[in-house]
C-alpha cells in the first residue's frame, strides 16, 4: 500500500458549514451574543433586590390579611385561600433563607481571595 502525500479529499467544507445568528461577526452578520451583554433587560442590582424584598413582604402579610377578612365574615374568601397563602408564605421564607445563606457563602469566598 503506497501513501500519496499530495492527496486531499475533495470536500468543500466551508460551503457545508451552516451559519447561524450566533456566529461571531462572520460574513457581515452582527454577532448576537454581545447584544445581550451590552443592553441588559433588567435594572441594576439594587432595584431588583428591593423589588424582591417588597414582594417578600407582601407574601408574608397576605395570610394575615386573608385571615382577617375571613374572620370579619367576608364570603368571597375561603379558608382554603388562607391555607394556600400560608403555604406560599412558608415557601417564600424558605427561599429567602436559602438565598441569604448563599449570599453569605459567596461573601465569605470573596473575602478569602488574596490579592
Amino acid at each position: 500500500m503506497q501513501y500519496n502525500a499530495g492527496w486531499m479529499p475533495k470536500y468543500d467544507l466551508e460551503a457545508r458549514i451552516q451559519h447561524t445568528k450566533l456566529d461571531t461577526g462572520m460574513y457581515g452578520m452582527k454577532p448576537m451574543r454581545l447584544e445581550g451583554v451590552e443592553s441588559p433587560k433588567t435594572g441594576d442590582f439594587k432595584t431588583v433586590f428591593s423589588g424582591l424584598v417588597e414582594n417578600f413582604n407582601a407574601e408574608l402579610n397576605a395570610p394575615d390579611n386573608l385571615l382577617k377578612d375571613v374572620m370579619s365574615g367576608n364570603n368571597n374568601i375561603d379558608i382554603h385561600d388562607v391555607m394556600t397563602a400560608m403555604a406560599k408564605s412558608e415557601i417564600s421564607v424558605n427561599v429567602a433563607t436559602q438565598i441569604t445563606g448563599k449570599v453569605i457563602q459567596a461573601y465569605d469566598k470573596v473575602m478569602q481571595i488574596q490579592v
